[in-house]
């Protein structure tokens, strides 16, 4: 009883309504059932069909409104992760901090969650507020109310074709507004990375921020540094491949948020030549994005970081240190600042590293080089940063439009592409056992380097 009291005391801003959600018919918020993926679908009717509650919900619904194609879809049940799994033939249930299940509908993944409960006296969260662990089922009011913004807390029942709103996102979505559930401050200490969201949804879907949701952000902004780094990673991944990345940074900008997510981009974005490479790198990424071809994670952190590693080879250079080997210091030394706040796997660092040191090697055009550079798994990519380094001005465009050409050439023309080697002459090593020419009559001329 006395826990019980102590709940209903403590609860917070974010308690359920206490009054009755608006269920929106078809005709205002124009989702009809065959605009949604069959998966979907067919995992609601397969939940309401075994007696439980089952909604498509959050940002499939918003995107749906908006106009835009979801890129997954998540449900929302009343049925517990166990009811969930005995349902379908192919599920797993996975999560620490609260548990989802993962539904496979041919090539489709739905994640389905239970709704879940306010927060309370009981929630753990870390001194800051943010919270740790959360694991308590409640009612669809109550997982309203949890969520961040109102255009996130729409339900789409596809049997009936209605949208059951609690906070009246829809029309916050149709006013171009974006408006955070409860009080701005407690929801970003219980979880920073809402102040990222805030910035990416707003730049995604063209709204504005209400003034309640942006004041805190800059104040608020070194909470950022207790988000585990892969939580920040995952999330600037979203922010940067959202197909409005240059519109994202700027906002970031704009709300003092940039210092420190990306360490040493704020650097970048002061120096007119680097803010032109990062900013037509964006550019280039949204176009991508929007014409639906493949992205590489490794390639745009390639992109946002060159200059600082550029600043730091040519630092190395100039105390005197052997280029190469310079070059893959300041790599390491820029990678390993990187890592303090971004979970960039091995993987991706490999592919980071795989373009910045093909850059040299755009440089000779002599010899054989340039034929084994085109043979190499990465060469587009370095091709392509080589191309964004040019018009940015950072090197010569002849450079870039010489390994265009020499792409496009057949073998003659290639042949006739090549630059006349103008390096110091490599030393022949000497064959042990052998005399040198000139040291007996059956010595035989050295063969010349290939």
């Amino acid at each position: 009883m006395i826990r019980k009291l102590l709940r209903r005391v403590f609860r917070r801003g974010d308690s359920p309504s206490t009054h009755a959600p608006s269920t929106i018919p078809v005709a205002r918020h124009g989702i009809r059932r065959d605009h949604v993926s069959l998966g979907a679908r067919r995992t609601c009717e397969t939940l309401q069909q075994a007696g439980h509650k089952a909604y498509i919900v959050g940002g499939a619904v918003r995107d749906l409104i908006a106009g835009i194609d979801p890129k997954d879809y998540d449900i929302a049940t009343d049925a517990t992760p166990e009811q969930v799994r005995v349902l379908f033939r192919r599920a797993r249930i996975i999560g620490r901090r609260f548990q989802i299940v993962h539904v496979m509908q041919g090539g489709e993944t739905l994640e389905v969650s239970t709704f879940r409960a306010a927060h309370d006296v009981n929630t753990v969260k870390d001194e800051h507020g943010r919270v740790l662990r959360d694991n308590v089922f409640g009612s669809i009011a109550e997982d309203a109310a949890r969520r961040d913004f109102t255009v996130n807390a729409l339900y789409y029942d596809p049997s009936s074709e209605t949208v059951i709103d609690y906070h009246h996102g829809v029309a916050d979505l149709q006013q171009k507004t974006l408006r955070m559930i409860g009080e701005p401050k407690l929801r970003y200490r219980e979880d920073p990375v809402r102040m990222l969201r805030a910035v990416r949804l707003s730049a995604k879907l063209g709204l504005t921020l209400d003034p309640a949701v942006r004041a805190p952000i800059r104040e608020m902004a070194q909470l950022m540094e207790n988000v585990p780094a892969a939580r920040v990673f995952d999330e600037m991944l979203k922010l940067l491949f959202s197909g409005h990345s240059v519109e994202c940074v700027k906002r970031l900008r704009d709300d003092g948020l940039h210092h420190g997510l990306l360490p040493l981009l704020d650097v970048i974005l002061e120096q007119p030549l680097g803010e032109k490479f990062v900013m037509l790198s964006l550019a280039s990424t949204d176009k991508r994005v929007k014409a639906g071809k493949s992205l590489s994670p490794g390639y745009l952190f390639a992109t946002l970081l060159w200059h600082e590693v550029l600043a730091e080879w040519e630092a190395r250079k100039a105390r005197g240190e052997v280029p190469i080997p310079a070059l893959y210091e300041a790599m390491d030394d820029v990678l390993n600042v990187q890592g303090e706040k971004l979970a960039i796997t091995r993987r991706i660092a490999g592919d980071i590293k795989d373009i910045w040191a093909l850059q040299p090697r755009f440089e000779k055009r002599a010899g054989k080089s340039p034929y084994r550079l085109i043979e190499l798994p990465r060469f587009r990519a370095g091709y392509d940063f080589l191309v964004l380094r040019a018009e940015s001005g950072e090197i010569d465009m002849e450079l870039a439009d010489w390994w265009r050409d020499f792409q496009n050439a057949d073998g003659d023309g290639r042949e006739t592409l090549l630059v006349p080697d103008s390096g110091p002459k490599k030393r022949r090593r000497r064959v042990r056992g052998k005399k040198s020419a000139g040291e007996g009559d059956s010595a035989s001329p050295a063969s010349s380097e290939a």
